[in-house]
């Protein structure tokens, strides 16, 4: 299963430190309890929610690390894409696994699969366990979509107003955190509807 998925910055932001992240959009999937230790299951609903940002900043931090790291090992200069071309940017985009040990954040031992396309990284937080080739797959599908029909590559992108959308997108490519075999019928049938919701 998947525990939650991330948009966030993975680049210098003027407003922000030269390591800090900004989380632009998460969402965490299943019950709360698993992710929380027994101590943490004590607190009231706004500490969680203090705490669910906390560890997502979290997540965000490392991956952002993750993501400098491999661009600096590669060498390649960070061309910045126009509108138009998302689906160079994703071809060219870094990728990786962190895995984040029982702890740091979670309760459990988790793997973090992230894509860094120009100035944003895109997140997948499973399970130790999960089929990591399957969220792999289904992490591209879901960044190629907010790419292409939420033109977050663009300059003064709302992510934050779109947030509705992103939501859509991952109760049918993602429901309820639960990765999806596709076979090609069905993955073209749900491209269709994905395609049509988004142009709405």
């Amino acid at each position: 299963m998947v525990r939650c998925f991330l948009i966030h910055t993975v680049c210098p932001v003027s407003a922000l430190g030269p390591g800090e992240s900004r989380v632009l959009y998460s969402r965490v999937f299943g019950p709360d309890e698993g992710m929380l230790s027994v101590q943490d299951r004590e607190l009231n609903p706004e500490e969680r929610r203090v705490l669910q940002r906390e560890r997502t900043a979290a997540v965000a931090r490392q991956v952002r690390s993750a993501v400098s790291l491999s661009r600096e090992a590669s060498g390649r200069l960070l061309a910045e894409a126009v509108p138009g071309e998302e689906a160079l940017a994703l071809q060219e985009a870094d990728s990786g696994v962190v895995r984040l040990r029982a702890g740091d954040p979670f309760s459990e031992e988790t793997s973090a699969l992230w894509l860094g396309v120009q100035s944003l990284g895109f997140v997948l937080v499973c399970e130790a366990h999960e089929n990591l080739l399957l969220a792999e797959g289904t992490l591209r599908t879901l960044t190629r979509h907010c790419l292409e029909h939420l033109h977050m590559l663009g300059q003064g992108s709302e992510v934050l107003l779109r947030s509705n959308r992103i939501d859509a997108l991952l109760s049918r490519l993602l429901p309820h955190g639960q990765l999806l075999f596709l076979n090609h019928r069905f993955a073209q049938s749900l491209e269709k509807e994905v395609a049509a919701y988004m142009a709405k």
